[in-house]
């Protein structure tokens, strides 16, 4: 469950980060105004995944602190690796404080990138809250020809990676990966969330996914492919291993390794920014 974020926005989720680009101060500070009304939250990944279910924990707890107790709902509007959700949010939701956006937390991304689908402007969001801090790992299936990124960059034909889009855990991880120590993925986008990115891998349709560490640890397949290592872990995002993955080395380490250049260095930092 990623760094889950919310903000509401016009109340919006920034996976399971909570932002919000409404009046909340004077509508929360009137007792009355959620009494009788239902709050939506708004997951930008399919069913099942790590926000999905971060999201709906959230939902049976939080209307008990919010003055007038409102109930909660929880929406899945996957696409684009949130992207659809977060313009849903800004451009269709009402600004009334009765929706959350719980999109992935490298939705920011998107935007910084200039993809032409991006309506709306995650500065103009109003931040809430966010349920964890988590690190990205990259993985392939044990019987793909990749054994580590070293193999990765000497390969001459790249691993197919799934994902939901640009704001995704593999496309994060591989593309700083590609950008400061020259180890390409080809990536597979599309997909609406991990669990149908899991079945693709378990399929071979591609080789490779990202996830964040504690999804990975907290659900299946992924608690399977561990008993039957299915899979091998090959990178991973945190400045230091996690004491799950200890045999990954972290980019800081590979970019250490490698002696990338100091500008390259601080371009990795900002789009691991999400998970920290």
């Amino acid at each position: 469950m990623k760094n889950q974020r919310f903000a509401t926005g016009r109340l919006a989720l920034l996976s399971v980060f909570l932002l919000t680009t409404f009046w909340i101060p004077c509508a929360w500070a009137q007792g009355d105004f959620y009494n009788g009304k239902t709050i939506r939250i708004i997951v930008g990944l399919s069913t099942g995944g790590g926000y999905d279910r971060a999201a709906r924990m959230l939902a049976r707890h939080m209307g008990k602190h919010i003055p007038g107790n409102p109930g909660i709902v929880v929406q899945n509007m996957p696409g684009a690796g949130s992207v659809t959700a977060a313009n849903y949010v800004w451009s269709v939701a009402k600004p009334d404080g009765l929706t959350i956006l719980a999109p992935h937390n490298n939705v920011y991304l998107s935007q910084l990138s200039g993809q032409k689908e991006v309506k709306f402007d995650l500065r103009k969001f109003n931040w809430i809250g966010s349920l964890e801090n988590d690190d990205m790992m990259l993985f392939a299936r044990a019987d793909a020809p990749f054994k580590s990124i070293d193999d990765i960059i000497k390969s001459k034909e790249p691993p197919k990676c799934g994902s939901t889009g640009v704001g995704s855990s593999d496309y994060v991880m591989s593309k700083i990966l590609e950008e400061t120590i020259g180890a390409r993925v080809t990536h597979v986008t599309g997909y609406p969330g991990s669990s149908e990115i899991a079945l693709a891998v378990e399929r071979g349709e591609v080789q490779c996914m990202g996830l964040t560490i504690s999804t990975y640890y907290g659900r299946e397949p992924f608690l399977g492919w561990l008993k039957t290592k299915f899979v091998r872990f090959l990178a991973q995002s945190g400045r230091k291993r996690s004491e799950r993955v200890p045999d990954a080395p972290t980019v800081y380490e590979l970019m250490d390794r490698y002696k990338t250049p100091a500008a390259k260095r601080r371009t990795a930092e900002a789009m691991l920014q999400g998970g920290e």
